[in-house]
């Protein structure tokens, strides 16, 4: 079961930012769904956080990947996009 609040009124794309958000410590997030549908089955991501100093970005893509594995295996298709970004970078 996942542990990122789910309501009537959550998202696919609230899930995910919310996910990524907690996992990564993230400074800023936004999840977009594709042709702004927020359950949509494709997503891009946009991403800042400390964690993701040192790492190379496919080690940055898999960070985010992990937060939202479980969405992975079902209602999101495919990441469209995705930036991952330091604080110094952003």
């Amino acid at each position: 079961m996942s542990d990122a609040t789910v309501g009537p009124d959550t998202t696919i794309v609230d899930t995910c930012r919310d996910k990524i958000t907690k996992a990564l410590e993230a400074t800023d997030c936004k999840v977009v769904g594709a042709y702004d549908d927020p359950n949509g089955s494709h997503i891009s991501i946009e991403v800042v956080s400390e964690k993701f100093e040192g790492k190379r970005p496919v080690q940055r893509q898999q960070l985010v990947y992990k937060a939202i594995w479980e969405e992975l295996q079902g209602p999101v298709h495919a990441v469209d996009s995705m930036v991952c970004k330091t604080p110094s970078e952003a």
